[in-house]
């Protein structure tokens, strides 16, 4: 982790407190190490503190207005940036999704969140929530669309995405949801602005038969790898973790179709859909 540069207070509440946290080891004379060992994470795990890649916990805070003297500063601010639109279990992804200069995923069996339709979010939604109430599905799609902001800067982050042929044959809410769906991801590739490949069923096994992974890479923090299961999730920070899923990852982008045979498909898939939609 570099140490040297300097981090911009101003860009978010988390890099506020991230900043203090760095001024306040430096002024101690500590390292990243020398700081993290106690609270038993590691000097990366320090370093994306201070560069708010990471989300301060409660009970790191404590420790850090303890041993910097600083009379709560940390606890409280941690307390106030506690709260989030997105579900616990995703919520530090989420915030560091969206300071993240690449990411790539392998999605097994649903269109990744940054690049659904709002008809498809929907869908998902309702399965997930068969007797949830339509304002609180709508929170849930609300905060969903949100994170495609993402994707209106023209070239950052860069999005390279694997897809799983199961991902284009299940219709989700239905043929005309899935239609509008695929051509929307469709679009984004022909514009340029993400990289889609599509690992299909003839692929047989596979490197990441157990599930999905999200590999996010920033400017001033090292790589983090994101696994998600049902309602649960796991940011890993460790590099030999990160590293043995970004082989995974460059394993599934081997197996899986080019770009442009890739992008064929997805059109073809959502051709299919709009002819079963037109169906007496």
């Amino acid at each position: 982790m570099p140490g040297a540069k300097p981090l911009d207070p101003s860009s978010s509440p988390r890099a506020m407190l991230g900043a203090e946290l760095r001024h306040q080891r430096l002024q101690a004379n500590l390292s990243q190490g020398e700081l993290g060992r106690p609270l038993f994470v590691s000097a990366s795990f320090i370093g994306q503190l201070e560069s708010g890649t990471r989300r301060m916990q409660p009970e790191y805070a404590m420790y850090f207005d303890d041993t910097f003297k600083t009379n709560g500063f940390f606890l409280r601010n941690c307390e106030a940036l506690k709260k989030s639109k997105y579900p616990d279990h995703f919520a530090e992804a989420a915030e560091a999704e969206a300071i993240a200069t690449v990411i790539r995923q392998y999605a097994p069996l649903l269109i990744p969140g940054l690049l659904q339709t709002e008809g498809y979010a929907r869908a998902v939604f309702h399965a997930y929530n068969p007797t949830a109430v339509e304002d609180a599905i709508e929170e849930l799609i609300a905060a969903r669309l949100e994170r495609a902001n993402l994707l209106k800067h023209p070239t950052k982050p860069m999005v390279w995405t694997v897809l799983d042929e199961a991902v284009l044959r299940r219709p989700v809410g239905g043929p005309a949801v899935m239609a509008e769906a695929l051509s929307h991801v469709a679009r984004l590739v022909r514009k340029r602005r993400i990289i889609v490949q599509v690992l299909p069923f003839g692929e047989g096994a596979h490197a990441a038969l157990e599930g999905a992974v999200k590999l996010m890479a920033f400017d001033d923090a090292p790589p983090l790898a994101y696994l998600e299961g049902m309602g649960s999730g796991q940011l890993l920070d460790d590099p030999a973790s990160v590293a043995r899923h970004q082989l995974t990852y460059d394993l599934l982008g081997a197996s899986a179709l080019s770009p442009k045979t890739s992008l064929a498909l997805l059109e073809s898939v959502a051709e299919d859909y709009v002819h079963a939609e037109q169906k007496p």
